[in-house]
Formats: C-alpha cells, structure tokens, sequence
C-alpha cells in the first residue's frame, strides 16, 4: 500500500512571502504554453505575432483566474456565495473549476479574435495544442498538494491520501488525469495539428478529448462531499463535461461538411 508523501505545500519562502507549489505549477503551465506558442509561430504554424501570443497568454490568464472562480461558485457552492459574494474575492482559499475556466477563456478569445480581426476557431485551433502540458502541471499540483484525490480502490498502486481523514488506500486520480488529460491528449493534439487541418477540427478535438478523458478519469476520481453524485449517477465533473464532448462533434461535423462543399 502507497502513501502520499506529504510534501510541503510552500516550494519556496522569501521571508514573509510563501511561494506555493500549486501557484507556481499555474506559472509553469503559462511558460509552457509561451514556449510552445512561441514554437509554432516561429515554425510559421499560425498567422501570429509573438506581440500576438504575449497579449493571448494575458488574456487566458484572466479568463482561467475569473473563469475558474466564477465556475467553481456557480457550478459547485451557488447559494454559498450568493450569501457571501465577497468570498469569491478569497482565492487562497481554493475553489477553481476548469470547466468556468475553460468558458473565461472562451470570453477572452472571442475579445481578442475580434479586436484582431481573426475568426475566433483559428485562434482556438493555435491555443489548443499548447493547452494541455499547462494542464498537467495543474494536476501535478493538485498532486503534491494531496487534494482531489480518488474513490477507494483494491488495486495495488491504490495510494493513502491522510487529507481524506480515513486510510483507505484510494486512485491517485491526480496522476491519472495528468497523463491522460494532460500528456496523452497534448501528444495527439500536437500530431493532429502538425497537418493542415479545416478550420475548427484541431478545436474540436480538445473539447471532444478532454470532456471524454475527463468524463472516464471521474469514475476514480472522488465526488465533492458536499455534491456527492448527481443525475444517473453522474459526478459534476461528468456533467459539465458533456457539453464539452457535444459542442466538440459539432463543431468537427460542422468544420467537416465546410470543406467538403469548399
């Protein structure tokens, strides 16, 4: 049976400033989409400046920070903070969901296609592949931190999570979406669009993998204690994730018949 290693939440004190790991995993996710941005204008993969990408990365960071927490109130605790709205200024004390997230980031997008001039899919198309290595570093502290972790389980890689106040060896879900949501799906979306591809199908295929990958990974992941399952079953992960998967098809269906008739 495995342990979690405990490791100390602060990566880094400089006197009275605690650096924390999940913080800095947020920080390298960022560098790792500049630098993989950075890669694919340079290799002339996207109608873009680097001034472009700069401006992006800013932008998705507001979108992910306000996104996330606005999602995680709405989608997980709405009448908590209705009651106390200012608690949506607390972010230290976490609360974030990807899902919000990923709909900040679409806000911010639509901004700044549109302030470019650019259709909002191509600027998907460009964003995406370099979307899920800054996830796996997200996971990998969600890991380190010894949260979200997973349902019981018997297999022998089952690991204890002392946060979860039982010893019940559980799935160190963290890990599992850190590869799949997170390398797995970065190495097909990076071979996927390393051809030309039609308008939108390189998007596509990050909302249909993830929501998938994401939908599969909660069957190990433990529900929220105070959600618990929902609908069929179901978690709030799985939920949001659905549309996800059919906004996914409809776009690739969509982008498929355009350039056919084309």
């Amino acid at each position: 049976m495995l342990v979690h290693p405990q490791f100390d939440p602060v990566a880094l004190q400089l006197g009275p400033v605690a650096v924390h790991w999940y913080g800095l995993m947020y920080l390298v996710g960022f560098a790792l989409v500049w630098l993989l941005g950075r890669w694919r204008i340079n290799a002339g993969k996207a109608d873009l400046t680097l001034r472009d990408l700069e401006d992006l990365i800013f932008y998705c960071v507001l979108g992910v920070v306000v996104g996330g927490r606005l999602g995680y109130a709405l989608f997980y605790k709405p009448s908590e903070y209705l009651a106390n709205p200012i608690e949506l200024l607390y972010v230290w004390q976490g609360g974030m969901s990807f899902h919000g997230g990923l709909l900040g980031v679409i806000t911010v997008l639509c901004l700044f296609a549109y302030k470019k001039g650019k259709p909002l899919l191509a600027i998907g198309d460009f964003l995406t592949p370099l979307i899920p290595l800054g996830l796996a570093a997200g996971r990998l502290g969600n890991f380190i931190n010894g949260e979200l972790w997973g349902r019981a389980t018997t297999m022998p890689w089952g690991m204890v999570f002392p946060q979860s106040g039982d010893n019940l060896p559980r799935h160190p879900s963290q890990l599992y979406e850190l590869g799949l949501e997170g390398l797995l799906l970065f190495v097909v979306l990076w071979w996927f669009s390393n051809k030309p591809r039609p308008l939108g199908q390189v998007s596509a295929v990050f909302l249909m993998g993830y929501g998938a990958l994401r939908f599969l990974v909660e069957y190990t992941r433990e529900p929220d204690a105070f959600l618990g399952l929902l609908a069929g079953g179901l978690s709030m992960g799985q939920l949001l994730s659905l549309p996800m998967i059919a906004a996914g098809a409809v776009i690739f269906l969509w982008s498929a018949r355009k350039s056919t008739r084309s």
